[in-house]
Parts: structure tokens; C-alpha cells; sequence
């Protein structure tokens, strides 16, 4: 019991001392130990480190994890040393509705038969994105979480013993000042020739053994700042080696980094495969749309400018698929027409028939009425909407519009 009281009360006296001398150095009372630059260049360093390190893996768990719920209990299953339990991705949710949906309209049909394939690769593309996040999650975060739990950790702690030394050693020094300052003014004292008849003998006597006593508070203060100079090196030293190791993090995380991108370009390759044979299944490819289908000019509404004689004009028209629209009986013509038996020109002079009537939405367009006839030059710029160049013939006050393409006589 004694032995615990006597170590609480150093303890304490030493809490005490390194206070006071941090609050001196806080006012500008005390002088403070400073470090050399590289070693403060090690420490900025470290905490560049550290900070971005924190940054990055939790942007990282967020592009892995975007549910903050999930995140959370996946970090407690973690702390509590517990197996995270298994759940299904996004995409093999998405695909299990789809399955089960084209279960229920029938899988022989249309629109069953499309979402089960669609289901079947969206369960492909989930088994990716597992994969993906198991490979980031074991190769990427892992190392970034060992660095800032284990290392940083050892590091922070360090660092914070070399700080008490420090401290410890700037209150020796402050004491060890002091005690030769109060032993040189006692000094003077005691040189002085006394004078029996002015002064007492016992002033003159205590003021020898006061010098005396300083003296040896002196040599007490200098045997301790020798061992808080020892004990501050050799942390000093301890702290360095453990910061340089910083350069070798860096290298590790590096190779950690290319395992996340050869993963992730893994994943964006397997998920762009899935897609070309999926689309190849379906039967669509870029540039090609489904019978039925109205596809709008997303790009642009308008030509580009075309320098044009005086006796013809130039306008986009859209090229619009008969399905869903009730033709004028009236122009009628024998067979159904299909957007994909309409294959219209790249570029060439074709006689037209306007298959219904046409309001221009804007200047740009032109005006146009049903079983109008007449010759246009066609030049193609998309799969849809076509740059015409319409011919006026004699008596024909009105220029004419794409329709059923003839041969031109």
C-alpha cells in the first residue's frame, strides 16, 4: 500500500511538472526543445498520410457500400469480431424480380421471354459486383485499415511518449537554470567580507550554507537533465525509425492500388461483356431500333445549313414508322409497311409520295400534305430524320416530303 501511494504521488508530481511547463511554453515563458527539419518533415509526413489514408478508404467503402446502414452494421459485426452476414446485391435483387415477373406474364411470351433474359444477366452482372467488392474489400481496404489501426496507432503512441520526454526535459532545463542562478546569487552573498559590527555573524553563516545547498540542488538538477537528455535521444531515435517506415506504407499501398484498379477493370470488362451478349440475344445493336417503336431526333431538330438554288428548298423531316398510326384511307396502299422494310437512301434523287399530312413546327420544317408527289435529292444524317432538297415541278406551288420510295424515271 505504501509502495502504491508513493508511486501515485510521483506520478502525480511528474503530471504536475510537465503542466506547468507546457503552460509556460503556451505564454511564451519557457523555452521549448525544438526538433531538427527532418525529423518535423518525417512528422508532416506521417500526418499527410494518415489524413488522406482516412479520406480514401472511406470513399472507397462508400463506393463498395453506398447504404449508410448497411456500412454501420457491417462495422459493428466487425468490432464484435462476428462473420458479416451474406446479402444480395442490387443487380441480383433487380434479377429476381424479373425472373419471377416473367414467370408470372409467361416466359413463352414476348415480353417474359426478355425479362428473363434481362433477369439472367442482371444475375450475372450481381456475381461480379460481389466478386469486385470481395477482391477491393480484401486487397485494398484491408491494408488501409491495418496501417491506420496498427501502425498509425504505434506511431501515435510514440509520439506521445517523446512528447513527455520532451516536456521532461525543458522542466529540467528550467530547473537546472534556476538553481544555478539562485547558487550564483548565494555566491555573492558568501563572498562578501562581513562586517561584525553593521552585520551579524549568523546572516553571514547562513548565507555560506545556503550557497552551499544551491550547490548541491545544482548537481541534483544537472544528474537529472543528463538522464531526461538520455531518455529523450533514445525516444527521439525510437520515433524516427518508426516514421521513415512511412515510405515503405507508401509502397505497399501502392501495390494495393494497382490490385483495386486490375479489380475494377475486371468488373467494368465482365459487366460490358454481359451486355454485347445480351444485346446479341435480344437482336438489337446499336443503330437498329424495334419494330413499332417512335424514335425521336434527340440530337437535333434543324439540318446543318446547305446553300441551295433559287428554285429549290431545304428542310429535316422526320421519317416516322406507320405502326400505331392509322393511315388516311384515302392513300392506303396494299401490304402493311414495316419500319424495317424501309431502308431510306444514303444519298441519291428519288421519286416521293407524302403519306399523310404534315404542320412545320418551326421554320425549319416544312408543310406538308397527303398524296403530294414529286422528286427530291436525299442526303442521309441519321437513321431516322433526313436533310431533303425538294425539286418544285411546274404547277406544283407546294415542295414535297419523304414517303413511300419509287424508282426514279
Amino acid at each position: 500500500m505504501d509502495f502504491n501511494m508513493k508511486k501515485l504521488a510521483s506520478d502525480a508530481g511528474v503530471f504536475f511538472s510537465r503542466a506547468v511547463q507546457f503552460t509556460e511554453e503556451k505564454l511564451g515563458q519557457a523555452e521549448k526543445t525544438e526538433l531538427d527539419a527532418h525529423f518535423e518533415n518525417l512528422l508532416a509526413k506521417a500526418d499527410c498520410t494518415k489524413n488522406w489514408t482516412e479520406k480514401i478508404l472511406h470513399q472507397t467503402e462508400v463506393l463498395l457500400q453506398p447504404n449508410p446502414s448497411v456500412r454501420v452494421e457491417e462495422f459493428l459485426y466487425e468490432k464484435l469480431d462476428r462473420k458479416v452476414p451474406s446479402r444480395v446485391t442490387n443487380g441480383e435483387l433487380l434479377a429476381q424480380y424479373m425472373v419471377e415477373a416473367a414467370n408470372d406474364f409467361g416466359p413463352g411470351t414476348p415480353y417474359g421471354k426478355t425479362l428473363f433474359k434481362v433477369g439472367e444477366t442482371q444475375k450475372r452482372l450481381g456475381g461480379a459486383e460481389r466478386d469486385f467488392m470481395h477482391s477491393a474489400s480484401i486487397n485494398f481496404l484491408n491494408p488501409l485499415r491495418n496501417f491506420l489501426e496498427g501502425d498509425w496507432r504505434t506511431i501515435t503512441k510514440e509520439r506521445r511518449i517523446l512528447e513527455n520526454r520532451r516536456l521532461d526535459l525543458d522542466a529540467c532545463k528550467a530547473r537546472l537554470k534556476k538553481a544555478k542562478a539562485a547558487e550564483a546569487k548565494a555566491s555573492c552573498e558568501g563572498d562578501a567580507v562581513p562586517d561584525f559590527q553593521e552585520t551579524r555573524p549568523r546572516n553571514y553563516i547562513l548565507s555560506a550554507s545556503a550557497s552551499a545547498l544551491w550547490s548541491d540542488e545544482v548537481e541534483k538538477a544537472e544528474h537529472e537533465l543528463r538522464v531526461a537528455q538520455t531518455e529523450f535521444d533514445r525516444q527521439a531515435e525510437l520515433t524516427r525509425l518508426l516514421l521513415e517506415g512511412i515510405s515503405s506504407t507508401h509502397v505497399n499501398h501502392l501495390r494495393c492500388l494497382h490490385e483495386f484498379v486490375e479489380a475494377q477493370a475486371t468488373y467494368y470488362a465482365q459487366g460490358y461483356q454481359y451486355m454485347l451478349d445480351l444485346q446479341k440475344q435480344l437482336g438489337s445493336s446499336k443503330g437498329e431500333i424495334f419494330p413499332g417503336t417512335f424514335v425521336g431526333n434527340a440530337e437535333s431538330t434543324s439540318p446543318p445549313p446547305a446553300t441551295t438554288s433559287p428554285t429549290t428548298v431545304s428542310a429535316t423531316i422526320p421519317v416516322v414508322p406507320t405502326v400505331g398510326r392509322a393511315p388516311n384511307p384515302a392513300t392506303a396502299v396494299e401490304g402493311a409497311l414495316n419500319l424495317s422494310d424501309v431502308k431510306p437512301p444514303a444519298s441519291g434523287t428519288r421519286k416521293a409520295r407524302v403519306l399523310y399530312d404534315y404542320e412545320a413546327a418551326d421554320s425549319s420544317e416544312l408543310a406538308l400534305l397527303a398524296d403530294e408527289v414529286g422528286i427530291c435529292s436525299l442526303n442521309s444524317v441519321h437513321s431516322v430524320w433526313h436533310c431533303c432538297t425538294i425539286v418544285l415541278d411546274q404547277g406544283l406551288a407546294r415542295p414535297l416530303g419523304l414517303a413511300t420510295p419509287q424508282p426514279f424515271h
